[in-house]
């Protein structure tokens, strides 16, 4: 089996990533240290912020190895970090309203396809309720202020390479996990104009691709 996972090994896909045995290889990016990463961006766009929300899916075997990577980001910004778990559509807006409570800056959402199905929904969520807002790419592309991450497509074109390997007879467990090398940022600045975010120059230097 070829897949494209967030964090196979803690799936329980994969023994390991250079050896993933049974019948399992494929591509992975750093979800733990992916997520770590944007809660660095939301603070830098956001330099006030003391606390973040982190929006996971209940019950995801990737949420420890996640909390645990951006509770280390998070002392060192100085910024409290609190779950929001979801697991069925209708919970969107009584957990993300509810987290307004608090007066956090914003939220970090995960990569899920649960929640990527719902990106319009999270999206208009954190606006109406003026909640900054960074996950995957295609959050921003559905009106959230910022997405960093994979191009899925790219890991979809890299999928040949594993099907040659499998096909001229190399059992999948022993085709190492590959790792995602590149990553690229989108900013929505209508969205940031509609939460009264004046985008730092230096995230507007690094964005592969801006909203307007």
């Amino acid at each position: 089996m070829q897949t494209v996972g967030s964090d196979p090994v803690a799936a329980g896909f994969a023994g390991s990533l250079a050896r993933p045995g049974g019948n399992v290889t494929g591509s992975t990016f750093f979800i733990p240290e992916l997520m770590a990463k944007r809660l660095e961006v939301l603070k830098e766009i956001l330099p006030s912020m003391t606390r973040a929300g982190v929006l996971l899916v209940r019950n995801n075997p990737s949420t420890r190895g996640i909390l645990e990577a951006m509770a280390s980001a998070a002392q060192a910004l100085n910024v409290a970090i609190q779950p929001i778990e979801v697991g069925e559509q209708g919970e969107f807006d009584n957990a993300l309203s509810a987290w307004v409570a608090p007066q956090a800056g914003g939220f970090v959402m995960q990569d899920h396809g649960f929640l990527l199905a719902n990106s319009d929904t999270i999206a208009a969520l954190a606006v109406r309720h003026r909640l900054l807002s960074i996950g995957p790419l295609e959050l921003p592309t559905s009106g959230g202020l910022f997405g960093y991450g994979v191009k899925f497509s790219d890991f979809f074109r890299r999928a040949a390479f594993f099907v040659d390997k499998i096909l001229k007879g190399t059992k999948p467990g022993d085709i190492p996990i590959e790792q995602a090398a590149k990553f690229k940022s989108i900013v929505n600045l209508k969205t940031a104009k509609t939460l009264g975010i004046d985008m730092p120059t230096s995230i507007l230097l690094r964005a592969d691709e801006v909203i307007e």
